[in-house]
């Protein structure tokens, strides 16, 4: 069983201000709770608690008791937590170890001595329990945000922990991952684990939560339970800032948003791309994207949409031209053109305050203009924080508030709503279909339905290369 009491607690960070406010909470062994609400209301800090990375990694102060099985946590460490709890972060790249997926499902049992034997029949059973075969052996970094999540989530499994904490779990993930994802936690509640779940994305999971407790400024807002979950609206999931609970398949949306393409739009030609064991990626004859809208590119995790991307802003490379208008640019030449917000904001912030980090995007900096672009991203509260210190979603956000302020003509945008609520995605949402009155030509690739029903003018499935 695990009871929080009277919790409260402040990053060293922030210290005026507390990411959780007095949380009483009692969760009994074998439940399936999902925590929820607006982007900062303490999801990941209460996971943070449990696995032991507060006060480890996260110096602040923190009130209240906190105990598993009615012994405190307070006196133990993380190793003392290995084979216990098992965390699946928001960012899976943060809990890799090793270069091959292989290694890295092994490596948590190898370093508590486990016998060999019972490592690979643990690794045999997970890859079929998952449906991972086709990713082992594999180098991890030429995995996709999606494939990357599936591996961390089969690392904590092969582990067997009590307890699995679940942060943002489903963010880079497509629809049929999505439902893998429900299936493994299906399994791990048929088990008698106890899962912890902190999502904006609730849809999947919804009626598989034993109790949803939604978070508000770090303290509980509501819990709900049984026929409550049931009764529960799209009118009370918007009173509470959530995701709808609506699931829609993004390749539903493609014959729908998918339009005549007219001349003088983005045009790719023979646009290829293979990685360094001449294993090719992409294969694009001809390619056409309208100017001024907001194109979504859709597709199954490792279909290589990202490296679309990066091809397109010339990050990678590429045999191939893109046109605009009358004019042809190679990658160099699209690297003066165009903006791309990656899918880990964390790659690309560099300063020492958030305010810095716009004012550097701008072609000529311009102070007032960049806090205008704050306030918009709702972010201008934390211009003088360093942005290192700021949540996943508010990370998001000041990369696209850097892409806006960036001016380029075209801004690529990689699950720009991974990390963030109803109100956040829906005022990104707002921002796209501003800029593309405005001229500026946008290409996301999200697996997102609501963020694509919002500004989305088009939808391009990008499909699998056959061998």
């Amino acid at each position: 069983m695990i009871r929080f009491e009277q919790v409260s607690f402040a990053y060293a960070a922030n210290p005026d201000e507390n990411s959780l406010k007095d949380i009483s909470l009692t969760i009994p062994d074998g439940e399936c709770v999902l925590l929820t609400g607006p982007s900062g209301c303490g999801k990941s800090t209460l996971l943070r608690l449990l696995n032991g990375l507060i006060p480890e990694f996260y110096a602040g102060e923190r009130s209240g008791e906190i105990t598993v099985d009615g012994k405190s946590i307070a006196k133990k460490g993380i190793y003392d937590l290995v084979g216990k709890v098992g965390t699946v972060f928001q960012n899976p790249r943060s809990q890799f170890f090793n270069v091959d997926t292989t290694s890295e499902l092994a490596f948590g049992c190898e370093n508590i001595a486990m016998p060999e034997a019972e490592i690979l029949s643990r690794i045999d059973r997970t890859v079929r329990n998952f449906k991972i075969k086709s990713l082992m052996d594999r180098d991890i970094f030429e995995l996709s945000g999606g494939e990357k999540q599936k591996i961390a989530c089969a690392s904590i499994d092969v582990l067997r922990p009590e307890i699995i904490l679940l942060d943002e779990p489903s963010a880079n993930l497509d629809y049929d991952a999505a439902e893998d994802l429900r299936q493994l936690i299906a399994c791990w509640k048929a088990e008698g684990k106890t899962v912890l779940i902190a999502e904006h994305r609730i849809n999947y999971i919804w009626d598989l939560a034993d109790r949803v407790v939604i978070l508000k400024d770090g303290r509980i807002n509501r819990e709900l339970y049984g026929e409550e979950l049931a009764r529960f609206t799209a009118e009370d999931c918007t009173a509470c800032g959530l995701r709808s609970l609506e699931r829609i398949a993004p390749l539903e949306l493609v014959s729908e948003k998918r339009g005549p393409v007219e001349s003088g739009d983005i045009k790719l030609t023979d646009f290829t791309y293979a990685y360094r064991d001449k294993r090719p990626v992409l294969r694009i004859r001809e390619m056409d994207l309208k100017s001024a809208s907001v194109t979504a590119i859709v597709g199954a995790n490792g279909v290589g949409k990202t490296t679309f991307l990066e091809c397109l802003c010339g990050i990678r490379k590429n045999k191939g031209i893109m046109w605009m208008g009358d004019k042809a640019y190679n990658s160099r030449a699209r690297l003066k053109e165009i903006f791309m917000v990656m899918q880990d904001a964390n790659h690309q912030l560099f300063t020492e305050s958030v305010l810095d980090e716009v004012l550097i995007s701008m072609p000529r900096e311009d102070e007032e203009e960049a806090k205008r672009i704050l306030e918009e991203v709702k972010l201008l509260p934390f211009a003088q924080r360093h942005p290192m210190s700021l949540s996943g979603g508010q990370k998001q956000r000041l990369a696209i508030a850097c892409g806006v302020a960036s001016n380029r003509k075209l801004l690529l945008l990689d699950e720009p709503t991974s990390g963030l609520d109803q109100v956040h995605m829906k005022l990104v949402a707002d921002i796209l279909n501003r800029l593309k009155k405005e001229g500026r030509t946008i290409v996301t690739v999200t697996h997102d339905s609501e963020f694509i029903q919002n500004c989305c003018d088009e939808v391009v499935l990008l499909e699998r290369m056959m061998p």
